[in-house]
């Protein structure tokens, strides 16, 4: 009980430390149309009184507010903390076109005010009724026992390439950027063959995005899409003079509502897959030859600074010394040569080794460039390492500028008369060289002797070894022919690995889940059986639907208990999708539902 006790002060303890931080933000959709009805929702982590609006004359104010409350409470090595957030939800619509700031709305919190953020709201022209009512009754004059036409156009849906820049210098970055843009009315449930562009002409890198495509509202030619980044690219030109961006293409698979052919259909939701080849406009970028470059130019484009560093400047002679130079800062790192440095003739000197430590974001690549420059002073004096001249192109500018190095004064004493035993180390230690030694010592080791005149050919242990190697070589052929085999059958490959494949859509929906998102850990679970289904039972993606899956299930004898709770599941993520409801219990136990049907419907398929 003590312990207990104990237990909750310390908790109280740690929640109290970080009382003062106060979150408070504004959030809505970032384009909208006039008409349409959209949510302007207030969070904050901290109970709070007399929320101020900002002026909303805008637009027109339709319900609000609505509040809510959410509690969170994790542990971390020790450290537990409590999140409460209280949420305000307004209904507004939008009046007019144009682009309208909110200004940040205030709330006191202790008797102190705080202030949220600030929001821009895009407003379009939205489709008239007339236009919409015009849609409805020519899809209802192509027959009640028909599914709707695909009439998707090249406005409903298509991929571009987005540039930064399409004015630039030779060795300039570029960011490109493809994106998917899809009418909110079109759903998009995966692909079917990508072919990304090639970037011919241009040294490229990539930047690392998520794996999962988030569709994000986006205005383009005064209408509002849903746009997915598909690939984010950096691009430095290799050549001057205009080059173009060959067209690429992407198969969608977009899914599409059948009409209802009955009064029965009332209850179930039946679509099919549509393919829709989407290829991109071909994109030119004109480049520019940079103007007549200074002697230190090694082909740095961008923004640049230069460093160098030497490991010691009291030496001996023979010792090794390494010079660094580090170039860092925004643009080409990759490419720069290293720049050149003169040493006395006294010296020897090694081929410099270059280090990359560069970034790729959304703002191009940055980081730095080191060259370690390793020399050998040979007799005894004062030195001088003369600087380092470095100098880069600035686009922004349209100049070349020049940076340089400080000098270094190097003292070198004369060292051991021994030079036959002298070694070189340095930073890289595989390069080690030996001066003056042209005398190879006795080897006085173990050496294994053999007997004159001996085979092991025609031995026993020859022979056995021979019919082992055999008999292995035999076991390994044929166990490649059978998997030659399976692997040829793509319908039985893709049969053993349905199960595998869905428990790790599974595990998707699971962090979903538990990271409360709601749409995504639905439409995880509805790909996860659809991905298991479309493998195991041999249907092709294009002719998947809830009746053909039933079907087919119906004719392997599947229990009909067991087919019921699927389409239940099914039927029930759809619902959500659009409609959410329920807490975090109803998705838990929708989770262990999935698992539980999903391993009785493996176990019963494997005895048919």
């Amino acid at each position: 009980m003590i312990k207990q006790i104990l237990t909750y002060l310390f908790i109280l303890f740690t929640v109290a430390t970080h009382a003062d931080d106060v979150r408070f933000t504004m959030s809505a959709p970032n384009a909208v149309s006039t008409g349409d009805q959209f949510r302007l929702t207030f969070s904050i982590n901290k109970k709070a009184g007399s929320l101020q609006l900002p002026d909303l004359s805008n637009f027109d104010l339709l319900m609000g507010p609505s509040t809510s409350t959410s509690t969170s409470m994790q542990s971390i090595n020790g450290r537990t903390t409590i999140n409460t957030s209280y949420s305000y939800t307004y209904i507004l619509r939008a009046k007019s076109e144009g682009t309208f700031e909110i200004r940040p709305a205030s709330i006191k919190v202790n008797g102190k005010v705080y202030q949220s953020n600030p929001l821009k709201i895009q407003v379009v022209k939205g489709t008239p009724k007339q236009q919409q009512q015009q849609q409805q009754q020519q899809q209802q004059a192509t027959g009640n026992n028909q599914a709707a036409p695909a009439t998707i156009g090249k406005d409903d849906m298509f991929v571009r390439i987005d540039l930064s820049k399409q004015n630039v210098y030779k060795g300039e970055q570029i960011i490109a950027v493809v994106k998917l843009y899809i009418q909110p009315n079109r759903p998009l449930s995966g692909f079917d063959e990508v072919n990304l562009p090639s970037y011919e002409g241009f040294y490229t890198q990539d930047i690392e995005i998520p794996q999962q495509i988030n569709l994000k509202r986006e205005v383009y030619n005064n209408k509002i899409y849903q746009v997915g980044v598909l690939k984010k690219t950096i691009l430095f030109p290799q050549q001057s003079g205009k080059i173009t961006i060959q067209p690429f293409s992407i198969t969608c698979l977009v899914r599409q509502r059948v009409r209802r052919r009955s009064f029965f259909d009332d209850f179930f939701d039946n679509y099919r897959t549509l393919k829709v080849k989407l290829t991109s406009r071909p994109v030119s970028i004109n480049v520019k030859n940079l103007p007549p470059a200074p002697a230190n130019f090694y082909g740095a484009v961008g923004n640049f600074n230069i460093n160098a560093a030497i490991s010691e400047e009291d030496i001996t002679t023979n010792d090794a010394v390494t010079l660094k130079i580090t170039i860092s800062g925004t643009g080409n790192l990759r490419l720069i040569r290293n720049p050149e440095l003169k040493l006395p003739p006294d010296f020897e000197v090694y081929d410099p080794k270059s280090t990359d430590n560069v970034r790729s974001t959304e703002n191009g690549m940055s980081g730095s460039k080191t060259i370690e420059y390793l020399f050998q002073p040979r007799f005894e004096g004062d030195y001088t390492i003369p600087s380092v001249k470095f100098a880069y192109f600035n686009p922004s500018s349209r100049q070349y500028v020049t940076r340089a190095t400080k000098e270094f004064n190097l003292h070198v004493k004369k060292g051991s008369d021994e030079l036959s035993t002298t070694v070189v180390s340095s930073l890289r230690k595989q390069d080690v060289q030996l001066i003056g030694q042209d005398i190879r010592f006795i080897k006085q080791n173990n050496t294994s002797l053999h007997k004159k005149g001996y085979t092991f050919f025609g031995t026993t242990g020859f022979y056995l070894v021979y019919g082992g190697s055999s008999l292995m070589f035999l076991l390994l052929f044929l166990i490649y022919r059978k998997k030659a085999k399976e692997n040829a059958n793509i319908a039985l490959m893709r049969n053993k690995k349905a199960r595998r494949i869905a428990k790790k859509r599974l595990r998707i929906a699971y962090g979903f889940m538990k990271n409360n998102q709601n749409e995504e850990f639905y439409d995880s679970i509805l790909k996860a059986f659809w991905g298991y289904l479309s493998d195991k039972l041999g249907i092709a993606i294009a002719e998947l639907s809830r009746e053909s899956v039933v079907n087919t299930l119906q004719s392997q004898e599947i229990a009909q208990e067991l087919i019921d709770e699927f389409v239940k599941i099914i039927e029930q993520c759809e619902f959500a999708r659009f409609a959410p409801s329920g807490g975090s219990e109803a998705r838990h136990e929708l989770y262990k539902q999935a698992e539980s049907v999903m391993s009785r419907m493996e176990k019963q398929i494997k005895l048919k």
